[in-house]
């Protein structure tokens, strides 16, 4: 693995760098959880479409420009850097756009990854039902081929939809043989957020945002092309997509890079210089960093020469999670009461915190990482 950036890296680099200093909105828009903030974000995805700057390393026919994952990593650091706002594209620009190419017809590349990628689509990941959250091989939602078998008829409900209350789209797992268990007869299915039979129910959040939405699927009809992958090999494609959100592409280093280095500037703010566990903890958590930094960069590596990334995104996903936690922890900790103020210093630390929570929660927990870990990383017995 070599770090140094070639002459076209280095070039590339500085055209995102020119671009979002003259692009990225003065103030920050409003959350993303919220009608008027879900609007504006769209409005920003179709700006960083125009430049080809909204999914960089896909193909130029879908949108991108077809960089490679060192690019990626490179317009990372620098969006993150240059504090642009949220992508509240992700569910489609990182999880479901990659398996899409991956397992996707040519005919449903065409149609979805390019009006994904100017955000004239937005997608909602809908997996998680009340009986089968992170244990996704638990789902009852239903999937019935229609007499002329064109068409799914599904039925069931959906929670914890990311994204769900306004977006165009969502993307599901349905039980479509009806003798089957666990992880066995699950099909992928995409399905219009608009189709008779959906509704959409919005779950507020502690903030009264609504960042998730239950859905309900009553006799909704969907045509048979809306299927990705294989009937009955749902479970397969799902789980190429939980690799990419718990792999490197959710989750960018240049994130947690960012928050640390924002940590950093907060300790020599208002840190006590005499205060070694603070400054051990805060050294620490650069480390970290720093570390995921360089694993990223390898794994990259890994892809580029022709390798692929299994059950060890597991390790990153409980690695980014919980550091991001700590990360604001040692905030909290640093501002005491005045973790409450939300201008100056102190401004989205709160905000932050809170979402950290969710960080080992969503994704699948990372309990269920750790089983996950144990059984196909470690190869351990099982008791």
């Amino acid at each position: 693995m070599d770090l140094t950036e070639t002459a076209d890296e280095q070039a590339f680099r500085a055209e995102a760098r020119a671009w979002l200093q003259a692009n990225v909105p003065t103030e920050p828009l409003p959350s993303f959880d919220t009608e008027d903030g879900f609007a504006r974000h769209r409005e920003w995805e179709a700006l960083l479409a125009s430049g080809r700057w909204s999914a960089v390393s896909w193909p130029v026919e879908y949108g991108g420009r077809g960089a490679d994952y060192l690019k990626w990593l490179i317009f990372e650091e620098e969006y993150w850097r240059s504090g642009a706002p949220g992508r509240v594209s992700q569910n489609g620009i990182f999880l479901l756009g990659p398996t899409i190419m991956e397992v996707g017809t040519t005919e449903q590349k065409a149609r979805f990854l390019p009006s994904m990628a100017s955000a004239q689509e937005v997608w909602a990941q809908a997996w998680s039902e009340p009986d089968a959250g992170s244990d996704m091989a638990s789902i009852r939602s239903r999937g019935t081929l229609s007499n002329d078998g064109s068409e799914w008829v599904l039925n069931g409900q959906k929670i914890w939809a990311s994204r769900a209350v306004w977006a165009d789209w969502c993307f599901g797992i349905f039980r479509t043989d009806p003798d089957s268990s666990r992880h066995k007869g699950l099909t992928f299915i995409l399905v219009p957020l608009d189709s008779r039979g959906v509704t959409v129910r919005p779950i507020a959040q502690l903030d009264g945002d609504t960042g998730f939405a239950e859905i309900f699927f009553d006799d909704v009809h969907v045509p048979v092309e809306n299927t990705l992958g294989p009937v009955g090999g749902g479970w397969g494609v799902a789980m190429a997509t939980a690799g990419f959100e718990r792999g490197v592409s959710l989750r960018s280093p240049a994130r947690f890079n960012v928050a640390v280095e924002k940590l950093i500037g907060l300790w020599g703010l208002i840190g006590d210089p005499d205060d070694d566990t603070m400054r051990d903890a805060v050294t620490d958590l650069w480390m970290r960093a720093e570390g995921y930094r360089l694993h990223t960069a390898m794994t990259v590596t890994k892809l580029l020469e022709g390798g692929t990334v299994g059950s060890e995104s597991s390790l990153n996903k409980i690695f980014w999670s919980e550091m991001d936690v700590r990360t604001h922890e040692l905030a909290m900790q640093l501002l005491g009461p005045d973790a409450e103020r939300m201008d100056g210093p102190f401004e989205s630390w709160v905000d932050g915190f809170l979402f950290s929570l969710s960080g080992p929660l969503y994704a699948g927990t990372n309990e269920i990482q750790r089983n996950i870990i144990a059984d196909r990383v470690l190869n351990l017995p099982r008791a």
